[in-house]
């Protein structure tokens, strides 16, 4: 299995990762199968968020994948693997490159790329996968209210070639995938922590309770984020239950 052996690119649509669930309902694509677009009029974020992306400057990419060895409980694993991997590919063009939880990729306080894990369950294991992406690399001006995006060329003061960025994440994300498909979990959740944004220092987060200083400790194997407050009580948080606060 090599993720990019097999490319298609499309100039228009609504989403890759729509896309790439349609060949799945009507087909079985080969493993590694890469979708790609010029422009996406309804890109897809975490739980419906929006996703801008000016036509024809970024990375919009969606890996089918079936890693059927993958326990449905320990799905994240492929959260951390796809995250590692654009991590992985950022770290040779710049620094201060972070992971913010669960997958969000940040070049110091601002959001570079974005993730989407599409999973299908049979039984307790993922009988297929739709890892979505979208990785700002030559936008400069962005018109969406998102409060903090900036792409690969406003960090590095040049232009990249599409091409061999595409070619080098596919690269990035058969190392980490491998990883998945070895089962080497301990492997993927160190490195994991090591980029991972905030872990460590105390800074500001609200949730349901208002706004507290807190400690992010960790993040367990099923996603789960630790933050440790100054009481020195710990609480776990799904996605969308913390909101990180400047």
């Amino acid at each position: 299995m090599t993720i990019g052996a097999f490319i298609e690119h499309y100039e228009k649509v609504s989403s890759t990762n729509s896309v790439a669930l349609l060949k799945l309902r009507d087909e079985k694509p080969a493993e590694g199968t890469v979708i790609t677009a010029s422009f996406q009029d309804s890109g897809r974020g975490q739980l419906g968020n929006k996703w801008e992306s000016e036509a024809g400057k970024n990375l919009l990419m969606s890996i089918i994948l079936y890693p059927v060895t993958v326990k449905a409980e320990d799905q994240f694993i492929i959260s951390q693997a796809v995250s590692l991997a654009v991590f992985d590919l950022l770290k040779t063009e710049t620094t201060d490159v972070r992971i913010k939880w669960p997958n969000d990729i940040y070049v110091k306080d601002d959001k570079i790329a974005g993730i989407l894990i599409e999973n299908s369950i049979m039984g307790n294991s993922i009988s297929s996968c739709v890892a979505g992406l979208g990785l700002n690399v030559n936008q400069e001006k962005f018109f969406s209210d998102a409060p903090n995006p900036i792409s690969l060329t406003t960090v590095t003061g040049k232009e990249h070639d599409l091409g061999a960025v595409i070619s080098g994440l596919c690269l990035a994300l058969n190392k980490r995938y491998q990883m998945v498909l070895k089962n080497d979990t301990s492997a993927l959740g160190e490195d994991y922590h090591k980029a991972l944004y905030r872990q460590g220092v105390w800074h500001r987060y609200s949730d349901r309770g208002g706004e507290f200083t807190g400690m992010i400790e960790s993040v367990r194997s099923n996603g789960l984020l630790v933050v440790k407050r100054k009481t020195g009580s710990t609480k776990e948080y799904a996605f969308k239950e913390i909101e990180y606060l400047p």
